[in-house]
């Protein structure tokens, strides 16, 4: 449906497709997931490489729906350049909210810095040696254990990054929510703003 014809039927525009819906609660499911398990050891971590893998998986559908997907999925509408992003940073001391239909210049580079450390993290994920030869990721027999440990290391430090990511993106929502009063949760289920 488009902005078009939702105008003409009376409702809403559309502003998150259903793909994109799916992947962020999925994928929000699967870093959740991921991490917890993660944190909780051995006996449980093939279940965390099952997680990580369908976080690289829908990683990859995301990317390939930034570049061929409805407008406002598509990277090229909200990753923008400095200009904007700095006129943007400026009007968030505004109670005005912003109305932006989907992500705001702020909010697009926030979606690129999320993407790429998931993505960062999912390969030194598949590199993980360990010394139990236990929780050793699929491709770490194909590098030297030096390597291994290195990008054990790496995954170690990119966990916490994504979940300070993961709390700014919740405290954004709270800020919208709180100060501009602008619901950003329920385009995210209906992909409509509210009334």
């Amino acid at each position: 449906m488009t902005d078009v014809t939702d105008a003409a039927a009376g409702r809403r525009p559309m502003i998150w497709d259903p793909l994109v819906r799916v992947f962020h609660w999925t994928l929000m499911i699967c870093v959740v997931g991921a991490w917890i398990l993660g944190e909780f050891g051995p006996d449980i971590m093939t279940l965390h490489f099952w997680l990580g893998y369908a976080v690289g998986g829908l990683l990859l559908i995301r990317i390939l729906w930034g570049l061929v997907g409805p407008r406002t999925a598509r990277f090229a509408t909200f990753v923008t350049g400095p200009g904007p992003v700095l006129r943007y940073a400026l009007t968030l001391p505004s109670r005005k909210p912003s109305h932006t239909p989907g992500h705001n210049p702020l909010g697009g580079w926030a979606v690129v810095a999320m993407l790429v450390l998931l993505g960062l993290q999912v390969l030194t994920g598949l590199f993980v040696g360990t010394d139990d030869y236990v929780n050793m990721g699929p491709l770490s027999g194909y590098v030297s254990e030096d390597v291994n440990k290195l990008v054990l290391g790496w995954h170690k430090t990119f966990a916490p990054l994504i979940l300070a990511l993961v709390g700014l993106h919740v405290a954004a929502i709270f800020f919208y929510r709180l100060w501009k009063r602008e619901d950003l949760i329920t385009p995210m289920i209906t992909g409509r703003r509210p009334d």
